[in-house]
């Protein structure tokens, strides 16, 4: 990505959150990973990938595309691959492209090794799982999302966000063996830290995705009391509001999450 990008996604280290909260979902037009290809030669699959979206590229695209693998190629530096990698990955991203966009990213964690460049790395999967429709291309960006994420984790524990972003991954792609995988983390978190917004939300969203208003409202509010002007907290609260058919109350939030979204 581009040195604005980078900066702006390493100090949002709840991204995916945030999207997960509120952003529109847009399909990602890449063709279909192949089933019978196995975990153990994913590399293969993302190559393929990239050949067949580079094969949809504009002729300027294409140009500055070839351009910045070339450079890959004859570059040996750590550092001069690391801004390339984030090069590629911007531009990916920019053509939503999600999944290059993190393959990219993650070979940007892969020689920093830090919490904030594996978090970029899971955000960006994560972004693919929630924009692709393509049932293959999601199990891959989900798979490399929880890698990531549990890198991040493993770098910096404490670290809350990374945590409630691994426990989205899975409620957005719940394992077909353990269902409730990402509520039970995120209920687990909220044990350890009831105050916590980032996890209050993400459980008001989870029950409002549900039709749990009033648990919803409950969570917020909670939330709310944490951090009265969180916006995240209070245009989720007109949801559910709304959906615990509080009129009154839904019309409050909806009006002050207008004025803090201008």
């Amino acid at each position: 990505m581009t040195k604005l990008q980078w900066s702006v996604i390493a100090g949002a280290t709840a991204l995916f959150l945030l999207l997960y909260l509120g952003c529109d979902r847009k399909p990602e037009d890449i063709a279909s990973l192949e089933t019978s290809r196995a975990l153990s030669v994913e590399s293969t699959d993302i190559n393929s990938v990239i050949e067949e979206a580079k094969a949809a590229l504009k002729p300027a695209q294409s140009s500055l595309i070839l351009g910045l693998e070339q450079d890959l190629e004859s570059t040996l530096e750590d550092s001069n691959r690391v801004v390339l990698y984030k090069e590629l990955s911007g531009e990916w991203y920019q053509l939503q492209r999600f999944s290059i966009a993190g393959y990219y990213a993650q070979q940007v964690a892969e020689v920093e090794n830090t919490e904030g460049s594996w978090s970029i790395a899971g955000t960006t999967y994560s972004i693919c799982t929630q924009r692709t429709t393509d049932d293959r291309i999601k199990a891959f960006c989900t798979g490399r999302a929880i890698q990531a994420f549990e890198n991040a984790i493993s770098l910096s524990p404490d670290n809350v966000a990374n945590r409630v972003n691994l426990a989205l991954t899975y409620t957005n792609n719940p394992p077909q063996d353990n269902p409730m995988k990402g509520v039970l983390m995120l209920r687990t978190l909220n044990q350890e830290e009831p105050n916590n917004v980032l996890v209050l939300n993400a459980l008001g969203r989870l029950s409002i995705r549900t039709g749990q208003f009033e648990n919803a409202v409950m969570r917020l509010e909670a939330a709310l009391d944490a951090d009265p002007q969180n916006a995240t907290t209070i245009c989720l609260l007109a949801q559910a509001y709304e959906g615990a058919g509080n009129a009154e109350q839904a019309t409050v939030f909806a009006e002050q999450c207008r004025q803090l979204r201008q």
